[in-house]
């Protein structure tokens, strides 16, 4: 480990924001209201979207002092594939509402990162222009389960024939949650025609909707989206129709997780979709830890919600995660200053991730542990 990368000014972005704070209040400063509420909030109260946060205050590092870490390193790797550091950047649809570029732009952050990126099944973009624009990237594709399960196999072959490198597969919103502020603004996203492309894109999608035009493409897309009957069997059809690993994203209960390992699955990501789907739902952190003890190493956990620094990264992996995704943060630089922004965003949090490893005695990723932590409540 050097310490000269904690010193050295990155001359592109020196004159951007440093903590997550500030890139929230531009983002808010450049969007209408509508757009930024949709990004920001979450669902009824924001209870859940406030506990994401507030937990990692019960948490305090114990570092260790005079143990030799100069050859301490962040880098570590998931489903055979080597990460610089235990990042990822969670699936968040609609990109095109903070930048042009939208997820393009993002994926191509993540590929110089040497971080994985999950494309959304809602992007602006479609699977295969996004693996286009980072051909080199660690990219893998989030599905939201479609209704008309030919649409649902026929998005994922398209994601394996386009060098996507697993599926991520979100299971927690079989009906979406009751988001106030996006009811108060009358914003729905997927009206403004950029979340809209993997289905246009679709052959079984184009051949479910009768007459093509943008009003059935938007009915047929609502009406697939919801499935409150999905269920375990459902999933594991997805097995018929690829090859590459598929991570299930929502696990909340431990007994989810051992079913998911028992059905051989390839890995969970603890996930209650940043506070956006049941309010007064159980904080990510705290459900990571009953997880773990659930899974006990058998497949890679990796775990969202609330993670705004290297601290948050280092308490979540020492409670069990192999890596962790942010989502609204990278949005944040996203829409401040494009790839750039995101860039920030991602060497920020490997800066402090590696300097909390590090002064906490620690060499290795895969040495964390609970023993790592302090907690006194």
């Amino acid at each position: 480990m050097s310490t000269q990368s904690f010193t050295t000014i990155n001359k592109e972005t020196k004159d951007l924001p440093i903590f997550i704070e500030e890139w929230e209040e531009k983002a808010k400063e450049k969007l209408e209201k509508g757009p930024f509420d949709y990004i920001r909030s979450g669902s009824g109260d924001e209870e859940t979207l406030k506990a994401n946060r507030n937990v990692f205050q019960k948490w305090s590092i114990l570092p260790r002092v005079l143990r030799d870490v100069s050859l301490s390193s962040a880098e570590t790797t998931l489903l055979n594939q080597k990460l610089s550091f235990p990042l990822l950047l969670a699936p968040v649809g609609y990109q095109g509402l903070a930048d042009n570029e939208g997820e393009k732009a993002a994926a191509r952050a993540a590929e110089r990162a040497g971080i994985p990126y999950i494309a959304s099944t809602v992007s602006t973009y479609s699977l295969e222009e996004i693996a286009e624009a980072a051909p080199n990237g660690n990219n893998w594709f989030q599905l939201y389960w479609s209704r008309n399960k030919e649409v649902s196999a026929s998005m994922v072959k398209r994601a394996e024939k386009a060098g996507f490198k697993a599926i991520v597969v979100t299971v927690d919103t079989g009906l979406l949650g009751w988001r106030k502020s996006d009811y108060k603004n009358g914003f729905v996203p997927l009206m403004e025609s950029l979340g809209d492309a993997n289905y246009r894109n679709d052959p079984a999608f184009q051949k479910s909707v009768p007459e093509w035009s943008d009003e059935n493409i938007v009915a047929a897309i609502l009406s697939n989206i919801s499935h409150p009957d999905l269920n375990w069997e459902d999933v594991l059809f997805l097995r018929k129709h690829t090859t590459l690993p598929i991570i299930l994203k929502g696990i909340l209960h431990p007994k989810d997780a051992k079913k998911a390992v028992e059905l051989g699955f390839d890995g969970i990501i603890v996930s209650n979709h940043g506070g956006r789907q049941l309010d007064g739902a159980i904080s990510s952190l705290d459900a990571l830890q009953l997880v773990s003890k659930a899974v006990n190493n058998q497949i890679p956990i990796m775990v969202d919600g609330g993670i705004r620094n290297g601290a948050d990264m280092f308490k979540a992996i020492a409670l069990g995660a192999d890596a962790v995704a942010i989502g609204r943060p990278f949005i944040y630089g996203l829409c401040v200053s494009g790839e750039l922004g995101v860039t920030s965003i991602i060497d920020n949090l490997k800066k402090e991730f590696e300097l909390a490893l590090a002064l906490s005695g620690e060499v290795s990723v895969h040495e964390l542990s609970e023993e790592n932590l302090y907690s006194d409540k």
